[in-house]
């Protein structure tokens, strides 16, 4: 299937089926067929406020997600529509249409948390849709994001008596952004008698009161969960469409019938998710493709199935083995792909091969770093460069061999004439030896003459020599030109020749061992390099991932100062200062040079790295 898929409609990807979440495999296989990196937003909020309708325009459509037309709410399960990213060819735009909450007719609150933890989990772009202003009963419906810490974990084994507000630093590592939509917003844009921005609304929504009460806890609670889980956060005010009779003809309805205002606070809020959704991504700051989403979607649906709480820490894992093991396997086809495409056999000599080798596995190895993630241990790193030495073998392998069956047919081919003399006992008269001798030399000057015959040149040569010694023998002893003396020296002469042949060809198979070893150092050393490279672009993704954490910490402890939260600011303080120290750890050499130094031991074909490295060690005894 393409890389790139454009649906002509959304299809449902988890439908809620008897209060129980289900994967559809037909999506799910739609999902797995985009290679890109997925750009995908999701949208939740109460059961019939419109979350469609902004869903289509993101699509560029007026109709697609069904907007429904009565009090009942439409959409079942979460939908998905994969349509191209506007300006960004090499990533597709996922978009999931969720269930309404707070469905009365289906009363399952439970429901509506998972639906809603869903969304978080596979989303980049987060939007949260409600009608009208943000005041306590809005805050009120929003009390799911109260209760992601019960429906998500980030590790699989967290710390004892950890704070949910204070691991929400994890949280963000893998987080969507914020989008609060505000439909049918009827207010004026003001704060204390001045006129503000949206954005400067919510956040003065989001303040925080002082004191301890049960009361205050309760209002601060979701207040504090939105600025600590979404530190990137946005607003949108939208006017009502049109007036209430036209609402369910909204689909048919063109923009010039629209309300001027709607229309341009639609197009400001498709402007602003293009511009600043990012591609989703996993802790580590791995990309994830539409095929990596569909893996996602179907271990949190298992997950919550059967009982438990979808974690981001083992999901990871999981999705690493699945997607090391299908690396190693795509970087081998490369590799076979990339050999047959420039490999003519027979070569000349195998340096020429392993030149060729070298190369192919360049290209192998940029397909498996691309892929591959979390292979701490260089697990299937080492796979794959085992695959691919026994690969080159058999390539090695298919060289003598072909090499070995043009030299046996050029022989044959030279030496028919030969054979015919021997065969009618042509030689078998005085000075016989001597003809028989030009013949053979004939032969070879012929046989050396003749381009592609591959590695095996001499070791062929060689054999056919040996095959025709007693033939030589008894010609050369049977011709009574020749006196027993000079018969001698032929047959010592015919010896040394034989001899240094072999030699030479004993030569040969050391030089190609050599070759061989040095093949296999090279291969190291690129192994390595390539290493190097990947953990120099994970450790940007990671720092990356910390000075977000931190900017948002940061952020959070100007507010808390500001409002007066001078214990929440000194809480917020020591993380800081524990990211800073991250930070600090990530950035020095010996964080790549030391899980250098591990794989250079567990890579195959370092020997005698592994002990240049255990002499270091014992000399630091």
């Amino acid at each position: 299937m393409a890389s790139r898929l454009c649906m002509p409609s959304p299809v449902c990807l988890i439908e809620n089926r008897d209060r129980k979440l289900v994967v559809h495999r037909e999506a799910l296989q739609l999902l797995s067929g985009i290679h890109q990196p997925v750009v995908v937003v999701a949208i939740v909020g109460l059961y019939r406020t419109g979350k469609s309708y902004l869903m289509n325009k993101l699509a560029g459509k007026n109709s697609g997600f069904n907007l429904g037309s009565t009090v009942q709410a439409s959409t079942k399960g979460i939908w998905m529509w994969c349509v191209p990213y506007p300006g960004k060819p090499d990533q597709t735009l996922v978009l999931l249409d969720t269930e309404g909450l707070g469905d009365v007719e289906k009363g399952d609150a439970q429901n509506d948390s998972w639906i809603f933890a869903l969304a978080v989990l596979l989303s980049s772009t987060l939007v949260y849709n409600s009608m009208g202003t943000i005041d306590q009963r809005a805050m009120d419906q929003l009390h799911y994001v109260t209760e992601l810490t019960e429906r998500i974990k980030s590790k699989s084994s967290p710390e004892e008596d950890s704070e949910v507000l204070e691991d929400s630093a994890e949280y963000v590592r893998f987080f969507p952004s914020f989008i609060w939509a505000l439909r049918d917003f009827t207010l004026q844009l003001e704060l204390y008698g001045k006129t503000c921005t949206e954005d400067e609304y919510l956040e003065n929504a989001l303040k925080l009161k002082e004191g301890n009460s049960r009361e205050v806890q309760l209002f601060n609670l979701p207040r504090e969960c939105i600025r600590l889980f979404f530190p990137t956060r946005k607003c949108f005010i939208f006017d009502r469409p049109t007036n209430r009779k036209n609402l369910h003809h909204l689909e048919e309805m063109e923009e010039d019938e629209l309300e001027p205002e709607f229309v341009e606070q639609a197009r400001q809020f498709c402007r602003h998710v293009y511009r600043t959704s990012k591609p989703k991504t996993i802790p580590g700051g791995h990309i994830v493709t539409g095929r990596l989403l569909a893996n996602l979607v179907e271990t949190y649906v298992d997950t919550i199935r059967s009982g438990g709480v979808p974690c981001m820490e083992n999901a990871v894992l999981a999705l690493a083995q699945i997607e090391n093991s299908a690396a190693v396997l795509d970087a081998t086809a490369r590799y076979e792909e990339l050999m047959d495409q420039k490999l003519q056999l027979p070569t000349e000599t195998l340096q020429e091969l392993l030149g060729i080798h070298a190369k192919c596995e360049d290209g192998a190895l940029q397909v498996f770093m691309a892929r591959a993630f979390k292979d701490d241990k260089q697990q299937f790193q080492a796979e794959l460069m085992r695959a691919l030495d026994q690969k080159k073998e058999a390539y090695c392998h298919m060289n003598v061999l072909e090499s070995s069956k043009c030299c046996k047919a050029l022989l044959a081919r030279l030496s028919k004439e030969l054979e015919d003399r021997i065969h009618k006992a042509f030689y078998s008269r005085p000075g016989g030896y001597r003809d028989y001798f030009n013949d053979v030399k004939n032969i070879t000057v012929r046989y050396h003459q003749e381009p592609g015959k591959g590695v095996m040149a001499d070791a062929e040569l060689q054999q056919f020599f040996k095959g025709k010694e007693d033939v030589g023998r008894a010609i050369l002893q049977s011709d009574e030109a020749l006196t027993e003396k000079e018969k001698e020296a032929q047959d010592a002469k015919a010896r040394a020749e034989a001899a240094e042949r072999e030699k030479e060809i004993q030569k040969q198979q050391q030089a190609a061992l050599e070759q061989k070893l040095e093949d296999q150092r090279r291969s190291h050393e690129a192994n390595i390099q390539y290493l190097k490279e990947k953990m120099e672009r994970d450790r940007e993704k990671l720092l990356e991932e910390q000075n977000k954490m931190m900017d948002s910490k940061l952020r959070e402890q100007k507010a808390m100062l500001d409002a007066g939260f001078q214990k929440r600011a000194d809480e917020l303080n020591e993380q800081i200062g524990q990211l800073r120290r991250e930070s600090e750890n990530v950035r020095k050499p010996s964080w790549i040079s030391s899980i250098l130094d591990a794989a250079s031991l567990v890579l195959p074909g370092v020997f005698g790295k592994a002990v240049g490295v255990l002499s270091n060690l014992l000399g630091r005894i």
